[in-house]
C-alpha cells in the first residue's frame, strides 16, 4: 500500500513538472489576452447567437474570450459576474447591461485596475471606454412605431413591453416609438405604462392574455426585448386573434419563424447579435493594441465610425427587417 502511494505521488510530481515546463516553454499562452462578456441573461437564442460571434472573433484575433450568462435578468447577478472577472484579472470586460446605474461602481473598479470596459445596448452608460450600438435608439423605436401605425390604420389601443424598466436601450426605443406615435397618430392610445416582461416568454404571454382580457379592442403590441414578441404572439394565437392584434418587435428569427409564417408575428427589425458578439472582441483588440478611435476610423463590424467622445458612444444603423421574406434566411444563419 505504501509503495503504491509513493508511486502515485511520483506520477503526480512528474506530471506537475511536465506541465510547468510546458507553460514555461510557451510564453505565448500566458500572453493571450482574455475577455469575459456579461449578457442580460443566459440560455436564450439572442445571446446564444452573440456567444457564437464572441468565440469566432476571439479565435481569429488570438483572444481567449467567453460569455457569461446570468440565470435571470437580475442586475445584481451582473455585478457579481463583473466582480468575478475583475478577480480573474482579465484584460477586457464586455457587458450588455440590465441596469446601467447599478453597474457604474463595479465598472469604475474594473477601469481603475486597468481593465478595458466595453458595453452594448447602454447608450447612457458611465465608466466605460466605449459603448457601441448597431442601431440608433431613435431610428429603431420609430421604425417599429411606423410599422405598427400602418398595420393598425393609425388608430386604436396598443401596449408596450420592455425587457425591464431599468434596461437602458429598451426604454430608449420605447420612448422614441411612443413619442413618434403621439405626434403623428394621436388616435393611437397606449393602454397603460410599459411592462417590463420582455426577457421572459412566460411573463410576456401571461401579461398579453391579461391585457387582451382587460381591453377586448386592443390592437397591437410593441415588444422591445427578444422574448416579448414570442410570448405576446403565443397569447394572440391562443386567443385566436391572429390578424386582429398585431405583434411587433425584435426577436430571434429561429425562435419566431413559425409565428411569422402563421401570421401571428407581424414583423419587426433587429440587428445581428452574432455581429455584436464579434464587435465586442474587435473593440477590445483595437483598444488593447493602443489604437485610437477617431472620427472616420474603420472598425470591422461597425464600418467608418463617428464616435461621440463626450458620451463614449459609437452608434451605427444596421437594421435588418424581420418578415416572411427574410426570417428563414436569418434563421438558417443560426440567428
Amino acid at each position: 500500500m505504501k509503495r503504491a502511494l509513493l508511486t502515485r505521488r511520483t506520477v503526480l510530481a512528474a506530471a506537475g513538472g511536465a506541465l510547468a515546463a510546458t507553460l514555461a516553454a510557451s510564453p505565448a499562452l500566458a500572453d493571450t489576452p482574455r475577455m469575459g462578456v456579461v449578457v442580460k441573461i443566459g440560455g436564450i437564442p439572442w445571446f446564444n447567437a452573440m456567444e457564437v460571434g464572441i468565440k469566432a472573433r476571439a479565435e481569429e484575433l488570438g483572444w481567449d474570450a467567453w460569455m457569461v450568462g446570468p440565470t435571470s435578468a437580475d442586475p445584481a447577478l451582473q455585478v457579481r459576474a463583473v466582480e468575478d472577472l475583475i478577480a480573474q484579472g482579465v484584460d477586457a470586460i464586455g457587458v450588455v447591461p440590465n441596469d446601467a446605474e447599478v453597474l457604474e461602481p463595479v465598472l469604475a473598479k474594473a477601469r481603475e485596475q486597468g481593465i478595458l470596459v466595453i458595453t452594448h445596448e447602454s447608450p447612457d452608460q458611465k465608466n466605460v471606454d466605449w459603448n457601441f450600438e448597431l442601431a440608433s435608439s431613435t431610428g429603431f423605436g420609430e421604425a417599429h412605431a411606423k410599422m405598427l401605425a400602418d398595420k393598425m390604420g393609425g388608430a386604436g389601443k396598443y401596449a408596450v413591453y420592455v425587457g425591464s424598466l431599468t434596461v437602458p436601450l429598451h426604454n430608449a426605443w420605447a420612448d422614441a416609438a411612443i413619442a413618434w406615435l403621439a405626434e403623428n397618430h394621436p388616435d393611437m392610445v397606449k393602454v397603460a405604462d410599459r411592462f417590463g416582461v420582455a426577457e421572459s416568454v412566460d411573463d410576456s404571454r401571461s401579461t398579453a392574455l391579461d391585457l387582451m382580457r382587460a381591453h377586448p379592442d386592443l390592437g397591437g403590441f410593441l415588444a422591445f426585448g427578444s422574448q416579448g414578441p414570442i410570448g405576446a404572439g403565443r397569447a394572440v394565437q391562443e386567443r385566436r386573434k391572429t390578424g386582429e392584434v398585431h405583434v411587433l418587435g425584435p426577436f430571434s428569427p429561429g425562435q419566431g419563424r413559425r409565428l411569422v409564417h402563421d401570421g401571428v408575428l407581424t414583423g419587426g427589425f433587429m440587428w445581428n447579435p452574432m455581429e455584436a458578439g464579434r464587435v465586442f472582441v474587435t473593440m477590445a483588440d483595437h483598444l488593447k493594441k493602443g489604437m485610437a478611435v477617431e472620427m472616420g476610423t474603420m472598425i470591422e463590424g461597425l464600418g467608418e465610425v463617428n464616435p461621440d467622445f463626450e458620451t463614449r458612444n459609437i452608434i451605427v444603423d444596421q437594421l435588418v427587417a424581420l418578415n416572411k421574406d427574410t426570417v428563414d434566411g436569418l434563421a438558417d444563419m443560426g440567428l
